[in-house]
């Protein structure tokens, strides 16, 4: 996990080393990075608001569209995507293997001097699933250690009432379907790489993972656009677009207060290596 931890930190995995995983997913910004777009090497403006890392393991898939089931098949993507940090895997792994420190850090583990890109992948996969964010207000109310405040409580009844519930429940309170954004009234946002652009499928156009809520209060700006600033304007645009109802403003102050709720300990370990 440390080794995961030291390369997820280190902008030797991009082209021009001055990209790393965390730059895109950083810790003081609940694993997000606070802007719409990531800039990648060169400056270079990405096209999907980057996701949290947090809590990525109960994903169903990862990616906006799933183009990767499992943390493995996601952890050498944003390294070779040009827009992104723009590294060949021959590149990635004669830079590890020349390395001062790193070819004696994965013999340990692995029992072999040579780094391959697969045991890259496995160690970077084994740190980002254990950035778990445990006891939240919410677990901690599920388990009945505490009572929700009266706001949190009617904004959890009306995140059931209004149907939110059909589309993030489970563990991570989402991230386990595809759904479409815009159901009812067109995306009010733009359009992005999409479930369509993967499957060439119609009927998956405008269908993305649906994101897990945890921690929400923590990652703006919201959605695969990063088209909405902050969790009240992420409120409104949900309710008009995928279920067609006008919030009053208390409601939307309700459910803001629960889904802020949410926030769960952050691991010591998505600190500063």
């Amino acid at each position: 996990m440390q080794l995961g931890r030291q390369l997820f930190f280190d902008p030797i995995l991009s082209a021009d080393q001055t990209i790393s995983c965390a730059s895109c997913h950083q810790p003081n910004l609940g694993g997000a990075d606070g802007v719409s777009y990531s800039s990648g090497v060169g400056g270079l403006k990405g096209n999907m608001n980057s996701p949290t890392v947090l809590n990525a393991r109960f994903n169903f898939v990862q990616f906006w569209n799933g183009r990767a089931r499992t943390l493995e098949q996601q952890a050498l993507q944003p390294i070779t995507n040009p827009m992104e940090m723009n590294l060949s895997l021959d590149e990635l792994e004669l830079r590890l293997n020349i390395s001062d420190s790193y070819p004696l850090a994965f013999k340990a583990i692995y029992g072999s001097r040579g780094i391959t890109r697969q045991q890259v992948a496995e160690v970077i996969a084994e740190y980002v699933a254990a950035l778990v964010t445990p006891n939240s207000r919410f677990d901690r109310f599920l388990r009945k250690e505490l009572e929700l405040t009266p706001q949190e409580q009617n904004g959890y009844e009306l995140f059931k009432s209004l149907g939110c519930i059909s589309c993030h429940n489970g563990i991570n309170v989402g991230g386990n379907s595809y759904q479409k954004i815009g159901i009812i009234n067109s995306w009010q946002g733009a359009p992005g790489v999409d479930l369509y652009a993967r499957t060439g499928r119609e009927t998956d156009r405008d269908h993305y993972k649906v994101p897990s809520l945890r921690n929400i209060a923590l990652t703006a700006p919201y959605f695969h656009d990063g088209s909405a600033t902050n969790l009240s304007r992420a409120i409104t645009m949900m309710a008009d677009d995928n279920l067609g109802v006008r919030l009053a403003t208390n409601e939307t102050a309700d459910l803001e207060a629960f889904l802020r709720s949410l926030t769960g300990e952050i691991p010591v370990i998505f600190g500063l290596p």
